[in-house]
């Protein structure tokens, strides 16, 4: 008897056999998770599915320039339709019209053809949603979809989930899952994904897909520098590159312009750093005041920690907390191979990769919980266990 299906072989049957696909990258995208989600819209859109791309949160326009950046769902309504059920066993229907009888009032007016309709043979009842299947990009857990997730939980369990991510706490949420804790990022697992789906499509890695999946490869590497690059991620750069991605654009755009907002609230976490230098790491905090003055949005402050605080000398490791989405986000780089920022990140309820992770507090101010979060690192890196 055959075996059961891989879940490539799943994955691919899905795709076939769905029409109407939603794809969700976690909320506040960065550029692995808006590069997949993108890329994988114009794959699909190839096999002719229809296919919408929905974000929660803000969306960095540092990323723009890739293609169909402008056709992204910020708002998407997710609500299913409302049906009336005509029940012509006692009568047929003639008309049916709708009649504005106040500003916010409709009635809905059935003339029946023949026969005795009464309100026993109306029935109301929920629709379904508008989507045969959700692809769920770069996602440990499918709460960090953000409100997307919140406001229609339903859909995740009335529609079959694809779960596609390389994080090693996923928690393997879809009913399929291909994660490899292996990749240096989603990206470089949707090539072999798309590859797989689009064998009939010779012209499927054009620089339309390719370039927005070089992007995700090059930002969640840090354009290859670090540790999570493998000679694997190098030869699908590679092959994207081959295929036409704009690499030299992509480094442009995501590592040499920056807004002047950008620039005010980078220089704002660099006048707040502290040292802990017995236990050799540094961190910095932005409020909601600091963004406010320096007039940027939240997704600007994640490029600090990797350019500037990660360059520390003489650290173990850096972090980045900074008020947002209700509360405290705090983002953990490693220096020293040797230090695993996903176990200290854990701790806090949150986690990541050995030399990148990150953790949220919700409902929480630095004021009240700054040096809360350092003495419970310190009691840590000391050997003492702590746990939220």
């Amino acid at each position: 008897m055959p075996g059961e299906p891989t879940p490539k072989q799943q994955w691919s049957e899905q795709i076939r056999s769905a029409q109407r696909i939603l794809i969700i990258p976690h909320a506040n995208p960065d550029g692995d998770a808006l590069g997949s989600a993108l890329a994988l819209k114009i794959g699909l859109e190839k096999l002719k599915k229809e296919v919408t791309v929905a974000v929660s949160g803000e969306v960095n326009q540092v990323f723009s320039f890739l293609p169909c950046f402008d056709q992204l769902e910020k708002n998407l309504n997710l609500q299913k339709d409302l049906l009336i059920i005509l029940d012509e066993s006692q009568a047929k229907i003639g008309n049916i019209n709708l009649k504005r009888v106040a500003e916010n009032k409709l009635i809905v007016v059935i003339t029946p053809k023949d026969g005795l309709l009464t309100p026993t043979n109306v029935r109301i009842e929920e629709g379904t949603f508008n989507y045969d299947l959700v692809i769920v990009l770069d996602c440990a857990t499918i709460e960090r979809i953000g409100a997307l997730y919140e406001k229609n939980a339903n859909l995740f369990y009335e529609v079959p989930v694809v779960n596609i991510d390389h994080h090693a706490g996923n928690t393997n949420f879809g009913k399929i899952n291909l994660v490899d804790t292996a990749a240096s990022s989603t990206a470089e697992i949707l090539v072999a994904l798309l590859e797989t789906i689009g064998k009939d499509i010779p012209n499927l890695f054009d620089e339309m897909v390719a370039t927005p999946l070089l992007t995700g490869l090059i930002t969640d590497t840090g354009s290859f520098q670090n540790v999570n690059t493998t000679p694997k991620s190098l030869t699908v750069a590679a092959q994207l590159v081959a295929a036409g991605a704009r690499q030299q654009e992509i480094i442009a755009r995501v590592f040499k312009t920056r807004t002047l907002s950008t620039l005010r609230l980078w220089g704002r976490a660099l006048s707040y750093i502290k040292e802990d230098a017995g236990r050799k790491f540094v961190w910095s905090s932005l409020t909601k005041a600091d963004f406010v003055a320096a007039q940027a949005n939240q997704n600007e402050s994640s490029g600090v920690i990797d350019e500037l605080l990660k360059t520390a000398s003489g650290m173990r490791f850096v972090m980045l907390m900074s008020e947002r989405d209700g509360g405290i986000h705090a983002s953990l780089r490693a220096i020293d191979p040797s230090v695993n920022v996903a176990t200290l990140a854990n701790s806090f309820g949150g986690g990541g990769h050995p030399q990148a992770a990150a953790f949220h507090l919700p409902n929480a101010t630095l004021a009240q919980k700054e040096m809360e979060i350092i003495n419970r690192l310190r009691d840590q890196l000391d050997g003492k266990t702590t746990r939220a």
